[in-house]
């Protein structure tokens, strides 16, 4: 008969407290719960459930509950804050006003409560200054060290300047007046230092870069034999300059005038200059013809006032 693997069995105990395990591959339905189920061992690698020897990996702070107790908490001034209740989980890091003093206006507040208030507010800004100032400091060396770092490498080769000495002894063959005499010679080898300034003494020389791939074929259209008119179309004449002459000497204004041929071509006026003329004329006789019509009817006009002015004299004579 099968046996169910989520029923738990429990560990068998013997008369004196200690735990029995069930033996290997006959553990089906046990499941290792306290720390007694171990007895000062291991996990069981058989048994695919979470398993804590001795408490490891467990967390404790979650499995215990958490307590809803506050702790007493002063301000500054030692009286005790009944708002600390308010400022709990999300309003952690807000400003929660929970009393009397925050909703009344600052028109409304005594000078030494707007002092006290003005001294707290300058002190926090003056906290938050130097913790702005802090980070910021903090982030501008770290900066700095990483580039300073980059541009002083920890490898650099060290080359001793010290002198070194050889010994070498002269061959028989040379004579007492190269060698004086002497058996032996002593060399002495140093760095010669480099001047950084100094021009390279290898020349790099470019060679040509070598042929790569052929280029892409340019496909024309087939040859056609040229006509006379293609030869007529394609002469262009050559530029004259009107400025200077082919030696490059420039051609004075007369000369240029002259060549121009303006002088030869014959005055030509238009008909238009006789019109405008023929026009004119008539409007100034017909001006002339009104101003004496007129001059003519004012004369009659006065003359036969005159008469008028005659007759009715003669009628209050007589």
């Amino acid at each position: 008969m099968a046996t169910n693997p989520l029923k738990e069995i429990p560990p068998p105990v013997m008369a004196k407290g200690t735990v029995v395990f069930p033996p290997y591959l006959h553990r089906e339905g046990f499941v290792p719960r306290k720390l007694a189920d171990f007895g000062d061992g291991g996990a069981f690698p058989e048994i695919h459930i979470a398993q804590y020897p001795l408490d490891m990996y467990r967390n404790l702070s979650a499995a215990r509950p958490r307590s809803k107790i506050v702790s007493v908490t002063v301000d500054a001034h030692a009286n005790v804050m009944h708002d600390a209740i308010a400022r709990q989980d999300e309003n952690l890091k807000k400003i929660v006003y929970s009393q009397l003093e925050d909703i009344i206006p600052k028109i409304l507040k005594g000078e030494d409560e707007e002092e006290e208030e003005f001294h707290d507010d300058e002190i926090e800004m003056q906290k938050e200054i130097e913790q702005t100032t802090g980070e910021t400091k903090a982030a501008l060396e770290k900066t700095l060290n990483v580039k300073l770092s980059a541009a002083h490498p920890k490898n650099v080769p060290q080359h001793s300047s010290d002198p070194t000495y050889f010994t070498y002894s002269l061959s028989q063959s040379y004579e007492a007046s190269f060698n004086s005499g002497a058996n032996e010679r002593i060399v002495r080898m140093a760095n010669h230092p480099v001047d950084p300034l100094e021009p390279p003494r290898s020349k790099r020389k470019k060679f040509p870069r070598g042929s790569g791939s052929p280029p892409v074929p340019v496909i024309h259209s087939p040859p056609r034999p040229v006509t006379v008119k293609d030869q007529q179309d394609w002469q262009v004449p050559p530029c004259i300059s009107n400025w200077k002459n082919p030696k490059g000497y420039t051609i004075p204004l007369d000369k240029r005038m002259a060549v121009d041929g303006r002088d030869l071509l014959g005055v030509q006026i238009s008909d238009n200059f006789a019109k405008v003329s023929e026009s004119l004329y008539v409007a100034e006789q017909m001006a002339r013809e009104g101003v004496e019509m007129r001059s003519k009817v004012q004369k009659e006009i006065m003359m036969k006032e005159k008469e008028r002015a005659g007759t009715s004299d003669l009628s209050s004579e007589g």
